[in-house]
């Protein structure tokens, strides 16, 4: 069952990702969509995006989580099948919400088939091996969205996660009608007071996820003109934005095969001091090594944090679709911030600055990189309030 769940994994992922992030470039190269269009359409990802993922588990507990997970393969396959027959650019946006709506439910489902029945230290390397996958299809997905976009057919564009919907619609047959979670009483159940420390990382790691997945998609939108602007052209500029993905595919395995991170504080004190550092190397950079430099610090950071999140969330909560909802919630949450500061960051731009040449005005990314300093600081405390907080208290 593994092998069908990782497999159907990959696939969805890649589906997933290329309307996730692909979108951008999409937008960008055919629809002429500009950098506010496209991060108001990466603002509605997000939001709607949580309402899925929050409803997950009430879904599951009336439907059954097989029929369910069903149910979201066949509302993809829909709504990439009509996006391939009518380029429309008010259809496209509609639809590209409903895919989050889907999405969000979906991945909580997932989660708890691979995670279920697992004692904690099995579950470690299960997750490791399920991030590697996920993470790994992201990397190829917005690696060959260049390719695609480039091919000139648009409706290539969704015919192709189109087909991986049906081949994963396959996969999803064999499955059992729900997951097996182990007893509440299980011998290898952690103790109530490592599942009280465990809660407080559980918590920092919360805050950086979210940080983390709200500067990716500060960036997501803007990296067309980012690549652009460093006179890269698409079928390049797509393989170095993929660059970020690979470096959290490859702290995914890392994480799965270096048990010494779990329980420790210090690693996630490290995350929350590297995720704003690799952001801003990304947004201020002015050449490409800086960039790269960049995504390379901010990919380990967000790795980090997602593993420790789903793996601390999983745990806590025995691998319930509930935890999987809230996880997945939270990243919607993240989406959502990125692209909304991303808006107020355009309003700045062209604003006098206190400092400076006289005169002077704020530039884009400048003014994005304080627009999202709110961010960055709300998710630094938060973290350091979790791991800071005394016993006893709840995190």
């Amino acid at each position: 069952m593994l092998v069908a769940l990782f497999l159907l994994t990959f696939l969805e992922s890649i589906a997933g990702t290329l309307i996730q992030r692909g979108i951008y470039f999409y937008t960008h190269e055919n629809l002429g969509f500009s950098q506010s269009q496209n991060l108001w359409v990466a603002l509605g990802f997000g939001v709607t995006y949580i309402g899925g993922a929050l409803g997950s588990h009430a879904l599951s507990k009336r439907f059954g989580e097989k029929r369910v997970l069903l149910g979201c393969i066949v509302g993809l396959l829909g709504l990439h099948c009509l996006l391939a027959l009518v380029q429309a650019p008010w259809l496209l946006v509609g639809s590209v919400f409903g895919t989050a709506i889907i999405q969000g439910i979906k991945w909580p489902v997932v989660e708890s088939y691979v995670s279920a029945g697992r004692a904690p230290k099995q579950l470690l390397a299960i997750l490791s091996r399920y991030n590697v996958t996920w993470a790994t299809a992201g990397f190829v997905a917005v690696g060959i969205t260049g390719l695609i976009v480039g091919t000139g057919i648009p409706s290539l564009f969704f015919w192709f996660p189109a087909l991986l919907n049906v081949v994963a619609l396959a996969l999803t047959l064999p499955l059992p009608a729900q997951p097996l979670h182990l007893e509440p009483s299980h011998p290898e159940r952690p103790a109530a007071g490592e599942l009280e420390s465990m809660r407080a990382l559980l918590g920092s790691a919360r805050w950086s996820m979210i940080g983390s997945y709200a500067l990716l998609y500060v960036l997501a939108p803007l990296m067309p003109t980012l690549l652009a602007g460093l006179r890269l052209p698409v079928t390049l500029a797509t393989p170095v934005a993929s660059i970020l993905d690979a470096v959290r595919v490859v702290t995914f395995g890392a994480l799965g095969s270096l048990a010494g991170w779990h329980g420790k504080r210090t690693p996630m004190w490290l995350v929350g001091a590297a995720l704003p550092g690799g952001f801003l190397l990304i947004l201020l950079g002015d050449s490409l090594p800086w960039l790269i430099l960049g995504e390379i610090i901010f990919g380990v950071a967000a790795g980090f944090a997602y593993t420790a999140s789903l793996y601390y969330a999983l745990v806590a909560e025995n691998a319930s679709v509930d935890a999987g909802g809230a996880h997945e919630g939270l990243i919607g949450l993240g989406i959502g911030l990125g692209p909304l500061s991303g808006l107020a960051g355009q309003l700045l731009v062209g604003q006098r600055l206190p400092f400076g040449e006289p005169g002077g005005v704020l530039q884009p990314f400048m003014a994005l990189a304080l627009t999202s300093a709110p961010i960055m600081a709300v998710c630094l405390f938060g973290s350091a309030r979790s791991l800071v907080r005394p016993r006893g208290r709840p995190a």
